[in-house]
């Protein structure tokens, strides 16, 4: 009857491993979906089109850049920062620069603070949308178009916010099949 209890009990613990380890695997995909559909956690919202309202009242938007560490890459805001109009349509550029002997692709994850302002900055096109490519010594000018949503004005946390800062960090990823198929063993040349 022991023996019974044992291996009920040490399949029981095994379910209960396998899962907490489901639920791990499961939760950064759904965290990362549910902050990009309601804008929590930072994570600005995406939309087609500007905002149809423009408001007097200003904000500040501020840019900021960085790589991983393992990401070869030179990569900075043009322009610092940026006062606009809330409802107002943006455009920032950001450049990057390959400075190594061979093609890197790259892929940028962003994000939004203060906290509360994340649900109110709309990203209308991004450069961070799509894995961006670099040759060996090219540099690149890499846009966002963006808005703060004039709902911004009103929301009990968010009204108080006088400055915006985007963040933008760059990641080595994986060549795309087509680039890694023209670089050679050395990966110098490029016929």
């Amino acid at each position: 009857m022991r023996l019974q209890g044992a291996h009920k009990t040490a399949a029981q613990a095994a379910g209960v491993v396998l899962l907490m380890g489901s639920l791990a695997w499961a939760s950064v995909p759904f965290y990362n979906w549910f902050c990009r559909v309601t804008g929590f956690g930072g994570v600005p919202l995406v939309s087609a089109d500007g905002s149809d309202v423009v408001l007097d009242q200003t904000i500040t938007i501020r840019f900021d850049a960085s790589v991983a560490r393992d990401m070869p890459w030179q990569f900075h805001p043009v322009e610092r920062t940026m006062e606009i109009r809330i409802g107002e349509t943006g455009l920032a550029f950001y450049e990057a620069y390959n400075p190594t002997d061979r093609p890197i692709a790259g892929s940028a994850s962003y994000n939004i603070t203060p906290y509360e302002a994340g649900g109110f900055f709309t990203k209308i096109d991004c450069f961070c949308f799509e894995q961006q490519v670099l040759q060996p010594g090219e540099r690149a000018q890499l846009p966002v178009t963006f808005y703060v949503d004039p709902e911004i004005v009103t929301d009990r946390d968010a009204k108080h916010v006088q400055q915006i800062t985007l963040s933008y960090t760059f990641y080595e990823i994986e060549l795309p099949k087509a680039q890694a198929a023209l670089a050679t063993p050395t990966g110098t040349d490029y016929n």
